[in-house]
Order: structure tokens, then C-alpha cells, then sequence
């Protein structure tokens, strides 16, 4: 009995430390996101249901992926030809 009793003390205290340890972790980036889109749903003054679907919806967007050079420069020489085409994205590409 008084092994059983030392181990819910012990218990206890392990689970009060890790509580304490997890309230001084920096937030992750989940919590970040949750700030920002809170921040969001209170500039365009949501509240209620509106808040809650806006917020949701803010959490599930993934975060838009940043153009590629080739991709970037592809798109400012279209309708060039041949050579001239070769020199505009040698061009965008040291460029950019």
C-alpha cells in the first residue's frame, strides 16, 4: 500500500512539472497561426458564428507557396523567341 501511495505522489509531481515545463514553451506554430487568425477575425469584427467559421477556415488555408525563379522568369519572356529568348531569362535569372 505505501509503495502504491509513494507512486501516485510521485505521479503527481511528475505531472505538476511537465504542466509548469509546457507553460513556459514559445508557442508553436500552430498557436502563431491561431493568434494571427484570431487577429484577423477581430480587425474585420466577426463575432459569434461568423468568428468561428472565418477562423476555422483561416487554420485549414495553407500558406501560398513563393513563386520559383524559373517559373517567375518563364512568365516574363513569354512570346520571346529563340535567342532572344535564351538572353531574357539568362537575364531574369541572374536577376532575380
Amino acid at each position: 500500500m505505501k509503495k502504491i501511495l509513494a507512486l501516485v505522489i510521485a505521479s503527481a509531481f511528475a505531472i505538476a512539472a511537465t504542466s509548469a515545463f509546457a507553460a513556459d514553451a514559445p508557442p508553436n506554430k500552430q498557436q502563431n497561426k491561431m493568434s494571427q487568425c484570431q487577429a484577423t477575425a477581430g480587425e474585420k469584427k466577426l463575432e459569434g458564428k461568423d468568428r468561428q467559421a472565418f477562423v476555422n477556415e483561416c487554420l485549414k488555408a495553407k500558406p501560398a507557396k513563393p513563386e520559383s525563379k524559373i517559373s517567375m522568369c518563364n512568365k516574363k519572356t513569354t512570346g520571346l523567341k529563340g535567342d532572344e529568348r535564351k538572353k531574357a531569362q539568362s537575364e531574369c535569372m541572374k536577376a532575380a
